[in-house]
């Protein structure tokens, strides 16, 4: 009788096997594609509500491909540079509470912060981000890619990580739960785009090299074509196992070092650009081609329907001259600025999100950060209250998915960057915070302490200033900004001949009012 019994139960088992196997395959894939310093006008897509002479520049027509699949958010924000973003997405935590408020340097207990005359930086999370706590000057928390590959998910890393410091575990993408990682160390940039320069700056170049892809080399691959072939063979080799799988395919296009991509450098020279925009505008179109080769394999294995597809930037475009060509901080207009500052074009990127119940062709206007994407993609995995070792900050953007006529003017979205990225002498470059609630954004200049008030749906431009009309939201503003600043403990900067911290928002609200 027990035999029949054991007998009857191993039958059932097999049975319901298949449907284990079914189950797994119904989660959906994600693809994260990650853009590194690329601005909201950097495409041929439109991300205003015109077409700029600055998209008639470019050609992407991948990032067209799959606007009309899914949303196109107008309003998408990264930080002004790379590694607070990186880190915010892969931990759910906005900058003022993570602390890595700078980018990493490659070498350990190395801050990159440049000197400046007035201010001195807090004491920030210079190492990065880590999975395990003993590691100084670093920010612990329990990474997105772990939590997907503890349910399930193969987890592929491929293009730039710069997570954290050689010498510190997250400077291997596998310690924070990547089951593959394809070209991926604490470098910030490429030595070079190119095979003939072996991906280095130099021959003897180890720090900045991108490493692992020799036979790409002997090939002559351009980088940005090189790791679209690795991940392609990975997602091919992943076929057989049938598990769903998280890409999160981040691009060293397009940061500097403007490398040459013949292929389609000299199109652009003859659409009368100069060398420097033919590169960039090239790196441009490389980065779109990738897009679109991914497109392809996706939908030719019939995996596009159970797809997620995010395309994101870290941060605003680069508009620095050189390398651009001059005049500076106007490649992003209508847009104020670029990397490195706190105004919109700086922290305002292109944002496309496509996959499964996301209608077609749509636009979104509501406001959404990298925070948001941590608990976004935990949900598409269902992934339900998850053990974490942090507070998350970020909010699941389906709601707004769902429905593009969905807002929500209470959100939050919340920036401090109180270091200094380059010896620019740029206000709202470097050394500011700023908070956006609704239409309105509030600007924390910490050198001068002063206070700017903006309502971007009339001023995208952040052109008129409104802190003097508008006292009562301007009160709002920065007594909102300073209870939030301090809910996470933001580091701030000191004054350098006081070596007193500088105020909070409301402290100099009422300094400002006594003047």
């Amino acid at each position: 009788m027990m035999h029949l019994l054991l007998r009857k139960s191993f039958i059932c088992l097999l049975l319901l096997f298949p449907f284990a196997i079914v189950a797994q395959q119904q989660k959906p894939n994600i693809v994260f594609f990650l853009i590194d310093d690329m601005g909201w006008q950097d495409c041929s897509l439109p991300f205003w509500d015109k077409t700029t002479p600055q998209n008639k520049i470019f050609h992407t027509p991948n990032m067209e491909r799959l606007a009309k699949m899914g949303m196109k958010f107008t309003n998408g924000y990264a930080n002004p540079v790379c590694t607070p973003s990186r880190v915010a997405l892969m931990t759910g935590m906005d900058v003022p509470r993570h602390h890595i408020t700078n980018w990493t340097n490659v070498k350990r207990d190395t801050p990159t912060d440049y000197p400046d005359s007035i201010l001195v930086p807090p004491v920030w999370n210079h190492n990065g981000f880590s999975p395990i706590t003993g590691i100084n000057n670093t920010v612990v928390a329990t990474p997105l890619p772990k939590l997907l590959q503890q349910a399930g998910y193969e987890t592929i890393h491929v293009g730039k990580a710069h997570f954290a410091p050689y010498g510190t575990p997250a400077s291997d993408p596998r310690a924070l739960g990547f089951n593959i990682s394809i070209a991926g160390t604490a470098a910030g940039h490429p030595g070079s785009f190119l095979a003939a320069d072996n991906y280095r700056g130099n021959p003897t170049d180890t720090l900045w090299a991108v490493r692992g892809l020799e036979k790409h080399i002997k090939e002559g691959d351009f980088l940005t074509e090189a790791l679209t072939h690795e991940a392609l063979d990975v997602l091919k080799g992943n076929e057989a196992s049938k598990k769903p799988f998280f890409l999160y395919f981040a691009h060293y296009a397009i940061h500097v070092p403007l490398s040459k991509d013949d292929r389609y450098y000299q199109k652009y020279i003859d659409k009368g650009l100069t060398d420097a925009e033919a590169k960039y505008a090239a790196l441009v179109e490389g980065m779109d081609k990738s897009l679109g080769d991914l497109m392809d394999y996706l939908e030719k294995t019939g995996k596009m329907k159970n797809t997620y597809i995010v395309f994101m930037s870290d941060n605003g475009g680069l508009s620095l001259s050189p390398p651009r060509t001059p005049p500076a901080h106007l490649h992003n207009q209508p847009l104020r600025q670029g990397k490195g500052s706190i105004y919109e074009g700086g922290i305002r990127v292109p944002l496309i999100v496509a996959g499964p119940g996301v209608p077609s062709s749509t636009v979104q206007q509501q406001y959404v950060g990298t925070q948001d994407f941590f608990p976004t993609m935990l949900e598409w995995a269902g992934i339900k209250n998850p053990s974490l070792m942090q507070t998350v900050d970020g909010r699941t953007i389906t709601p707004y998915l769902k429905n593009p006529a969905t807002k929500d003017d209470t959100k939050i979205l919340l920036w401090h960057y109180p270091n200094n990225w380059t010896n620019i002498n740029l206000s709202g470059t470097s050394w500011a915070s700023a908070l956006r609630k609704g239409n309105y954004k509030l600007v924390y200049l910490h050198k001068t302490a002063k206070l700017e008030l903006y309502d971007l749906s009339k001023d995208i431009g952040e052109a008129h200033d409104l802190s003097q009309s508008h006292p009562e939201k301007l009160k709002e503003m920065a007594m909102l900004m300073t209870a939030e600043l301090k809910k996470r403990k933001a580091p701030m900067p000191t004054y350098k001949a006081s070596r007193k911290p500088i105020p909070w928002p409301d402290e100099a609200l009422i300094q400002r009012s006594k003047d």
